[in-house]
């Protein structure tokens, strides 16, 4: 691989094999280019996942690097989970190593997801400083961090039913939190992950550095918490979305190159539209499904949904009143002004996507981080509603129509009050990644420590 001849700098990134882990990374990394002209990035991938996104264009200075398909398919990753987790932690150390051995310049630094531990092995053996890269919330990492309060409260590994409304208190940096939200590899079928979630976390205080892919001013209890705990640097280095490339007015345009989903959206009023989006990766049952498509067609509200295979059932209830897709650019939908509310499953990069955007949101969690998101959304920042209220374990079409014709009601003075709430979250946001921001400052002083570390 021929460098630029600018370069004199290269560092690695390795993402876990997920598009929630990969897209804020690879965000991080152009952000880092933009900023670094002379530092070169490889970013490693399995051989399936560089056939998804290789299309994407890349700034000259990262480029993909490839190890063999070692562990099970994309495409089969939610129909066992457990075995998709466990394979990136033991088939992947070796193919990577030997990609690393073969790069033409040793990286200054090596950025690995925090959840694939073993690349801290790599880089001692490799005498190359790693710097952990934690894809959710700072909030998530203290409460994995702090399983040993769990055990000592009797919150880890007991039988919790009965108990899910009970409040933690005591995680350092968090606001009281039920157990119920809780990331879900704490309690119930989740807990076949635990002992590996574990040791992953117990590892994070052997790397050179802690980086968080959050808004400091959003997080900033839990953040000078945990830095005050780590013996290295912790640096909030903000939201790893790729608000770099959105259109700060995406209606002001009418080029014949738009979509059509976006010409679609500068049809709509402002603030009239929900967009719906159950993520990337799980989703609900098809009984719940069919009660949610019910819900929202009933509703008569207008909406914009990005689902996957959902489309035929949509136009057998013949909605007339929005839009279904099966992808669009997510944050230049969001941002659009058309778009008045969010749907979410909460998954971390939706959730400040959303919070960048200034929207109010509707939140529908369901694995692993999702529920913390959901709590912190609504019960700490205060941009939010659950869809379930009480926590019941489904939801009638009747109950979600209510609840859409509530929500997208602009005259509704507690819904406005939410909305007013988005808007000052998302000034904190936008302040958080413009010159001088928060979380510039913290790139910068990342990038500054790794070279301090190179020259020393």
């Amino acid at each position: 691989m021929e460098l630029p001849s600018q370069i004199n700098c290269h560092i690695v990134a390795m993402p876990y094999p997920g598009r929630g882990h990969i897209n804020p990374m690879m965000n991080f990394c152009k952000i880092i280019v933009t900023k670094y002209p002379n530092i070169f990035i490889t970013f490693i991938v399995t051989e399936e996942w560089y056939s998804l996104i290789s299309s994407e264009n890349l700034p000259e200075n990262i480029k993909y690097a490839t190890i063999p398909n070692v562990i099970p398919s994309e495409f089969d990753r939610a129909n066992d989970f457990t075995a998709f987790f466990k394979a990136t932690l033991t088939n992947m150390e070796g193919p990577v190593e030997k990609l690393i051995d073969a790069l033409t310049m040793k990286p200054i630094v090596i950025v690995y997801d925090t959840y694939l531990s073993w690349v801290i092995r790599l880089g001692n053996r490799r005498n190359i400083p790693v710097a952990s890269f934690f894809t959710m919330s700072a909030t998530v990492f203290s409460i994995g961090y702090h399983m040993d309060l769990l055990a000592q409260n009797g919150h880890l590994r007991a039988n919790l039913s009965g108990k899910m409304h009970e409040q933690v208190d005591y995680i350092p940096g968090i606001p009281s939190i039920r157990i119920l939200d809780l990331p879900t590899p704490f309690y119930g079928k989740g807990q076949e992950l635990l002992d590996v979630v574990m040791e992953i976390f117990s590892t994070v205080s052997k790397a050179q550095y802690l980086l968080f892919t959050s808004i400091y001013e959003l997080e900033s209890i839990v953040i000078d918490v945990l830095k005050q705990i780590f013996p290295i640097p912790v640096y909030p280095i903000g939201s790893a979305i790729p608000y770099f490339t959105s259109e700060k007015n995406p209606s002001s345009t009418t080029s014949i190159d738009e979509p059509d989903y976006i010409k679609w959206l500068n049809a709509q009023p402002n603030g009239s539209v929900l967009y719906i989006s159950q993520g990337s990766f799980l989703s609900v049952s098809r009984d719940e499904l069919d009660e949610i498509i019910a819900g929202v067609h009933d509703s008569g509200v207008r909406f914009f949904w990005v689902a996957r295979d959902e489309t035929v059932q949509f136009q057998k209830n013949g909605c007339s009143v929005g839009l279904v897709v099966p992808w669009c650019d997510q944050l230049k939908v969001l941002s659009h002004p058309s778009i008045g509310g969010f749907w979410s499953h909460c998954g971390w990069n939706s959730t400040k996507e959303a919070a960048f955007s200034g929207l109010p949101m509707l939140t529908f969690p369901i694995f692993w981080d999702q529920r913390t998101n959901s709590k912190q959304i609504v019960d700490d920042w205060k941009i939010g509603n659950r869809v379930k209220k009480h926590d019941q374990c489904s939801i009638s079409r009747e109950e979600i129509s209510s609840l859409l014709k509530w929500f997208m009601d602009s005259g509704n003075e507690e819904v406005m009050e939410t909305r007013r709430r988005a808007k000052e979250i998302q000034k904190i946001c936008q302040c958080s990644t413009a010159n001088g921001g928060s979380s510039e400052i913290n790139i910068e002083a990342f990038i500054k420590n790794v070279l301090c570390h190179k020259y020393s």
